[in-house]
């Protein structure tokens, strides 16, 4: 099977972890370290992309010299956000992810919702069982 039959959604990570805008930045910490993961999707109450919040997004309040208390994700996500259609194959995924440079991107439905993840990782797993 070629990485072009592949869709993003048979790959992606679809129980996803996410946060509000105005999700505090401490419970959003919480939740990275407790899921043990490295990205939140920020979406609205319908369940659409607001952003990513990453764990780089923390070197910010780590090296900054203030106080985190009722600060938001709001003030530390990313909102110009890359993000793949459910549709979209494994090819179309990883040239996004090369071209911008990133390693998570967020796979939307048809109807714009969020419905899951596809990261670095993803790829990583399935060329490796390509391979095997």
């Amino acid at each position: 099977m070629e990485i072009t039959d592949v869709s993003v959604d048979s790959l992606m990570t679809d129980d996803l972890v996410t946060a509000t805008p105005d999700t505090a930045i401490d419970e959003a910490a919480t939740r990275l370290l407790e899921h043990g993961i490295s990205s939140l999707v920020v979406v609205d109450a319908e369940g659409r992309l607001e952003g990513i919040l990453t764990s780089t997004d923390f070197l910010e309040l780590a090296t900054g010299d203030h106080d985190s208390a009722g600060e938001t994700v709001a003030d530390y996500m990313t909102t110009d956000v890359v993000a793949v259609g459910a549709n979209g194959t494994m090819q179309e995924a990883a040239a996004k992810m090369m071209s911008h440079d990133v390693q998570h991107l967020p796979v939307e439905d048809e109807d714009g919702a969020v419905a899951g993840m596809f990261s670095t990782t993803d790829l990583t797993a399935h060329l490796a069982y390509l391979n095997a």
